[in-house]
């Protein structure tokens, strides 16, 4: 650890640039790390937030190839995209910078060949999987296959999405290109690797030895596995057209590989961002600390750690507080399952509700183990905490100061012991929300954060001002006092967790941003002090909402199963013959109505052109009977005669069944007469 750090450099894991951000993204890395950054702000400390847009790698060639546009065009796009839902979310980087930028270039370039010149790095010739249709070399993540360890069919060259394991690309089971569908073959290659082996010894001691006792189990557990099973040397350049360049000669046509390239996006953009960049990368009294996702742990603390330490100039991250996974209503988020909750969108589904998206993914941020995310939960923690715990007691606070008091801040007269336990209480929360946050253990934090405003609350409802204004005003005097004191270090304290709703508190209480150090203080609001006008600090969420966006994901799931369906095989051949005996029409529904006692079948009366007949079809648990009238459907009129329920039915309507189970009628795309044929 680094004690007492004059500065902090805090990043924030570069996202790929090659799709919106989600809720995953946010809970398990933006917003823990803007929640301390801002804590760190509060303090007054010396802190830079970093971060920026991952714009090399085969994800973005992958996402290009698929929108039919240059990998540029596509970064260009989600650079953009990705940039403006982070600062409307109030996510508060110092700089958000892209790993396309000339400057990222050329310190990468240079960071590769100080390693490169010294002889940091092992060159090896090797055999690599090659495409011969497509002519070119493939990276990790152009090749799928099964899993070696849970049997996916479709683990990636690097990583099993399903288990999460780390892999090669050698390590699949049947393995085929994914730009061509063609099985690849190994041709060789010349690569730099670092050989990561050499500084096993180093890392034992830096991580297992040094780190056991303040970093999080989940990451210190998974560095550990990684030491003990032995590292191998991992390559840091690859054959592709797209990243920075490897500055060597006999490199044409290969560029760094994107996880050596990704976290010197970090040291470029501090460097984009202020002169003074190497004293918050080179200075031993600056605290570096990274906030990624759990599968981001190894490149975060084996390797960049170990890139560092080979160039010797940069201090080491002193944490790396990873949170786990979050999931979506009991589903994994996947993206090219689009099972997400983007947060563009949201953003604009719930304008105004930035904050309640933070309260909800803070209050149930995966930090020690993979959490579900459910909209009922979204409405039940704004409806039953946000609006009904801190906005109840906010509002009281005002709305009674500006009622009897013109909204000016009254004197305290003589303190009860309940006044003086109160009062005792609030001065001890900036230390214990503090020192959660400074443990990285935001969602206690928050839970304290709500303690407080229940506090206030409790506070009011036992000593019911509103009866008591009527018999002793002067008493209630130093209660609208005290509960306005807990109003303004809700303040300071819910800051970094809820800033948009920070700031349309100091607008009621007409109050600057205080420093953590003022939280606490039994008189940030002076007697006299006029407050602003009461406002509602949140709304309540209405069942419409969250059913439109539980509807939203049901739609997607049901898109999915379209998408991934496999027709059944063909049935055995038949004759020609045999088709032509199949008499199929054309008939317009005349009525339609439930069978009685039963729930799939309807008692349809048709016009084939022929005449008008009874079928009894199965469709009712997909259409309404009043909803099909007067619509065209494909009849097999020559189907023997079968009584179904007492109802003699003749024959049956052609129907096209989807893969999530439900039922469209095979009918004309514009109106046939009755008895047409279909041939």
């Amino acid at each position: 650890m680094t004690p007492n750090p004059k500065r902090y450099t805090v990043t924030a894991a570069l996202p790929y640039a090659n799709g919106p951000v989600h809720i995953g993204h946010l809970a398990g890395v933006y917003l823990p790390a803007d929640i301390y950054v801002r804590y760190l702000r509060s303090q007054k400390r010396d802190v830079k937030f970093i971060c920026g847009s991952d714009e090399h790698g085969v994800p973005i060639t992958i996402r290009a190839k698929k929108e039919g546009i240059t990998p540029q065009q596509a970064v260009d796009k989600y650079h953009t995209l990705i940039k403006d839902s982070f600062a409307d979310f109030n996510i508060s980087f110092d700089i958000y910078d892209r790993t396309s930028s000339e400057i990222h270039h050329e310190t990468a370039s240079d960071f590769f060949l100080k390693l490169f010149n010294e002889g940091k790095f092992v060159e090896q010739t090797t055999q690599q999987y090659f495409d011969e249709k497509a002519q070119q070399f493939l990276a990790d993540r152009y090749i799928t296959g099964t899993c070696p360890k849970c049997g996916n069919e479709n683990a990636y060259g690097d990583q099993c999405e399903s288990c999460g394991t780390t892999l090669n690309a050698t390590d699949l089971i049947n393995p085929k290109s994914t730009l061509s569908g063609a099985a690849p073959v190994m041709r060789e290659t010349k690569h730099w690797y670092l050989p990561l082996n050499e500084y096993e010894a180093w890392l034992r001691e830096w991580i297992v030895e040094g780190h056991k006792q303040d970093w999080k189990p989940n990451v210190y557990g998974q560095c550990k596995s990684w030491i003990d099973q032995g590292l191998q040397p991992r390559a840091v350049t690859r054959d592709l057209d797209w990243g920075v360049p490897v500055p060597v000669k006999g490199a044409e046509g290969k560029v760094l590989y994107v996880w050596f390239d990704a976290p010197i996006g970090y040291i470029s953009a501090t460097k984009a961002l202020t002169p003074d960049w190497e004293l918050y990368w080179k200075d031993k009294e600056s605290k570096l600390v990274h906030f990624i996702g759990k599968d981001n742990i190894v490149f975060h603390c084996i390797i960049f750690p170990s890139m560092l330490k080979a160039h010797g100039d940069y201090i080491l991250p002193d944490n790396v507080p990873a949170n786990e996974f979050l999931n979506l209503e009991g589903d994994k988020i996947s993206t090219s399952r689009n099972w997400a909750v983007w947060l563009h969108e949201y953003l604009e589904d719930f304008k105004g509700k930035g904050d309640v998206l933070r309260y909800v993914l803070a209050a149930n941020a995966p930090e020690t183990k993979d959490n579900d995310f459910t909209w009922k939960d979204y409405q039940a923690r704004n409806n039953n905490e946000l609006l009904a715990i801190l906005g109840n007691f906010i509002n009281r606070a005002v709305v009674l100061t500006q009622k009897y008091y013109e909204g000016a801040v009254p004197a305290r007269g003589p303190l009860t012991d309940y006044d003086q336990e109160v009062l005792t209480q609030l001065e001890k929360y900036p230390a214990i929300i503090g020192e959660l946050i400074e443990r990285y253990r935001f969602r206690e934090a928050l839970s304290e954060l709500m303690n407080l405003a229940r506090l206030g609350n409790k506070y009011l409802a036992d000593t019911e001002p509103w009866k008591l204004i009527k018999t002793d005003e002067e008493r209630v005097k130093t209660i609208m006092n005290i509960a306005l004191q807990i109003s303004a270090s809700l303040n300071i304290l819910m800051e970094p967790f809820l800033p948009d709703s920070a700031t349309k508190l100091r607008s009621m209480l007409n109050m600057a941003l205080g420093t953590w150090a003022e939280a606490g203080a039994t008189d940030l609001l002076k007697t006299g002090h006029v407050i602003g006008k009461p406002e509602l600090m949140f709304e309540k969420v209405e069942d419409a909402a969250v059913e439109a966006q539980v509807q939203k994901l049901l739609d997607t799931k049901v898109a999915n199963q379209v998408a991934n369906a496999v027709a059944e095989p063909a049935k055995e051949d038949i004759t020609f013959d045999d088709f032509t005996k199949l008499d199929i029409r054309i008939g317009t529904i005349l009525e339609a109505e439930k069978v009685a006692k039963t729930k799939k079948l309807l008692k349809l009366k048709i016009d084939t052109g022929i005449d008008q007949r009874t079928v009894v079809s199965g469709i009712a648990e997909f259409f309404a009977p009043e909803a099909i009238i007067g619509q065209q459907v494909s009849i097999l009129v020559n189907l023997a005669p079968r009584d179904i329920k007492g109802i003699t039915s003749q024959g049956m309507i052609l129907m096209a069944e989807n893969a999530d189970g439900s039922l469209a009628f095979v009918q004309p795309n514009k109106e046939i007469m009755n008895g047409g044929k279909v041939s």
